[in-house]
């Protein structure tokens, strides 16, 4: 429920001569004031009119909190800046989970359970034979997030508080496993279980990178590198992804089907394809000495090349995960030795002729958090098409939180847009 009714009242009158109506305004804890027109076709036979929701507040929330003026994201209330220089990804997890940040009892507790569900059903092996070796990696997970209600349907009452926090684990503790299977399926390695005496992310890089010839060793400056990005990927509040989620839980559908309806959405470009396609780009570049040919192609709105890992649509001023992974983005390429590698010398140029050149500063287009995440995966050896597979595992925590907290809302409908006509009006069919 909105926090508090406002005392000022929003009246909207029209130039006909049809009666003012009077909408209610309710105030968050932070952010804009929202004008409450569920009243409005109602009262007026009228809809709103707002294409991508770019004005519309769909629901409300308590999980996630975005400034993008400000350049600040907040946790539960906790700025991501403090989170990410104290916390781990299973920290966090409980925290959009459950709403606070966990004692020494309940983290132990909360990392045993998640560690009790991260086997996968033996016969879903059987679903990555169907699948090309070549598929992209995002394809197979919408078949196989999708496919775990089939094995799993002894949780799928979303009316009770127990089958949701069960489905929730499970899915948490899966997705590494699944993404880790993804890959190894597309290089023709044999699948490599899981291992419970390591941590969620060391045990996603044991899994990725094992063989049954050679164990990875577990360097935790990388199981660090990682980690942050799960950290810093685990929620965006209501993005298209999570939007998918909420929409699609509120017919009733499984959690299972749900998580696979937001990778299908995290699967664009626009979303959770940006640290590909910025990684991309810098192949394309090539060499430091093409950079200034590529800027001025990105200042030529007719040239069709964009700079990608570049500013945000949300954060206007500076995107705060951005700082935090650029100082991962170093340590990795130190601990690597690869500051001199070609690849990365040309993103850590491109990055500092950007910084200093007028058009981008003016802009504010700063590198963002796909910018750097890209190079520090790339460095983890994770192959570029496998980039989204990494956000959907860290996003996972973030969708099903959201879809829990809209499942207990008890103010919750099933979705249903609406839309302004512009087709043909009655037509008779000829005979």
């Amino acid at each position: 429920m909105p926090q508090a009714q406002s005392d000022t009242k929003a009246t909207l009158s029209f130039s006909d001569g049809s009666p003012s109506v009077e909408l209610p305004i309710y105030k968050g804890s932070l952010g804009p004031d929202v004008i409450d027109i569920r009243k409005l076709y109602g009262s007026t036979g009228k809809f709103s009119y707002d294409p991508g929701f770019m004005s519309t507040a769909s629901c409300d929330s308590t999980i996630t909190y975005i400034d993008g003026d400000k350049g600040e994201l907040l946790y539960r209330g906790y700025p991501i800046e403090q989170l990410a220089m104290s916390n781990d990804f299973m920290d966090i997890s409980h925290l959009l989970l459950k709403g606070d940040l966990p004692n020494e009892a309940q983290k132990n507790d909360f990392v045993g359970t998640v560690k009790k569900h991260t086997m996968l059903h033996e016969q879903m092996q059987f679903f990555f034979r169907g699948f090309r070796r070549d598929a992209h990696p995002m394809s197979v997970l919408v078949g196989t997030v999708g496919a775990l209600a089939s094995f799993y349907h002894d949780a799928l009452d979303i009316s009770d508080v127990h089958h949701r926090e069960l489905s929730a684990i499970r899915l948490i503790a899966k997705m590494p496993t699944l993404v880790a299977m993804s890959y190894k399926y597309s290089v023709g390695h044999p699948f490599v279980y899981p291992r419970n005496d390591l941590s969620y992310t060391a045990n996603f890089m044991h899994m990725m990178f094992s063989t049954p010839a050679e164990q990875y060793r577990i360097n935790d400056v990388l199981v660090r590198a990682l980690d942050r990005i799960l950290l810093l990927h685990a929620d965006h509040e209501q993005n298209a992804s999570t939007s998918t989620v909420r929409l699609a839980g509120s017919s009733g559908a499984n959690p299972f089907g749900c998580i696979a309806a937001g990778i299908a959405c995290l699967w664009g470009p626009a979303h959770g394809g940006a640290n590909e396609a910025a990684l991309n780009m810098l192949r394309e570049i090539g060499t430091v000495e093409r950079i200034p040919e590529y800027l001025e192609k990105a200042k030529d709105k007719n040239s069709g090349f964009k700079l990608m890992g570049f500013g945000h649509r949300v954060y206007k001023n500076f995107d705060p995960r951005a700082k935090l992974m650029r100082e991962t983005c170093y340590e990795v390429l130190e601990e690597l030795g690869l500051k001199n590698d070609p690849l990365f010398k040309l993103a850590m140029e491109l990055e500092r002729i950007a910084l200093e050149d007028e058009y981008f500063v003016s802009r504010r287009l700063y590198p963002n958090v796909d910018f750097y995440s890209g190079i520090v995966q790339s460095a983890l050896g994770i192959p570029v098409q496998l980039f989204t597979g990494i956000f959907a595992m860290a996003r996972t925590v973030g969708w099903v939180a959201q879809w829990n907290e809209m499942i207990s809302d008890p103010e919750q409908k099933i979705g249903r847009p609406r839309q302004l006509y512009i087709g043909e009006q009655h037509r008779d069919v000829s005979k």
